[in-house]
């Protein structure tokens, strides 16, 4: 569980085909072998930060916010990672649930 993050905050998640079959926008860093929920704390760090993710053509992608208590199991049950990022993408905390 995270410090920063108390289990009642909302945080913001992508979510990828919000209106039917959706799922959480999963990224995957080669470079340090995970896979990760990009997660933010203001929605409007979610929005600037879209533009960096790898995003797959003919999917509709929204932001969306969510308690961080129901995130944690659903990212765990998936095997990812949750990194909670700012507007510029740099990572302020990594959660492994």
């Amino acid at each position: 569980m995270s410090k920063k993050i108390k289990d009642d905050q909302w945080v913001w998640v992508v979510v990828q085909d919000p209106e039917g079959n959706e799922q959480f926008l999963g990224q995957r860093d080669e470079t340090k072998n995970i896979s990760f929920i990009p997660t933010f704390l203001e929605k409007e760090a979610a929005l600037q930060c879209m533009n960096h993710f790898v995003l797959e053509r003919g999917h509709k992608y929204e932001v969306q916010a969510i308690f961080y208590e129901e995130l944690v199991p659903k990212a765990k049950e998936q095997g990812f990672s949750l990194l909670v990022l700012n507007e510029s993408g740099e990572v302020l905390d990594q959660i492994d649930p």
